[in-house]
């Protein structure tokens, strides 16, 4: 029986760009696995008592490797995944190469206003427990502070399918016109 070519939905952008939902209604409309590089983050905090995000971040690698490693073990079997993590391109970039050997890429990037992003993060901090294996405080503190700019985020830069999201209210494109994307076979109609 021929088998086609999974594919890796990167959905990728800035902190609190609402990647991590729009990953999980993806996957749930695929029905695949969504790998969210947070939640594996937030599981090696839980072994790791007094844990601090702020600075120099020991789980940052392991979380890194850990993260492309499921997404390697899940496309060499042949599954479709949606993977998502608030990397830049210096990040993204060395993961993703290898893997469109034997996947079809495509890249979604979450954008949203600097006062939204700022907003969500605080709520996020304050009300979601699991937040604190990761360095929200700070980042509010340099935003503040004028040192962290979402908008001098660097997106990935290989040559795939693009799709930018605006995540201010809602999903613009919507989901059905992000599902055509992720589903269409060719390249045509959509910046790579």
């Amino acid at each position: 029986m021929p088998v086609q070519t999974p594919t890796l939905v990167v959905v990728s952008g800035p902190p609190a760009t609402g990647k991590t939902t729009l990953a999980r209604e993806l996957a749930l409309h695929l029905g695949c696995p969504a790998i969210i590089r947070d939640e594996i983050k937030q599981g090696l905090a839980m072994n790791h008592p007094g844990h601090d995000p702020d600075g120099s971040d020991p789980l940052n690698i392991p979380a890194l490797e850990a993260f492309f490693a499921t997404i390697t073990v899940l496309l060499r079997a042949g599954s479709t995944v949606v993977a998502e993590a608030a990397f830049q391109d210096r990040l993204w970039r060395p993961g993703l190469e290898p893997l469109t050997t034997f996947a079809d890429l495509r890249i979604i990037r979450c954008t949203t206003p600097a006062p939204t992003i700022a907003r969500r993060i605080t709520d996020r901090a304050r009300t979601d427990s699991h937040r604190v294996a990761h360095g929200d405080k700070a980042l509010l503190a340099d935003m503040d502070a004028g040192v962290y700019d979402p908008d001098q985020f660097v997106p990935i830069s290989l040559d795939a399918p693009n799709l930018l999201v605006d995540t201010s209210d809602g999903y613009v494109p919507g989901i059905a016109e992000i599902q055509r994307f992720l589903l269409r076979p060719d390249r045509e109609g959509y910046p790579g």
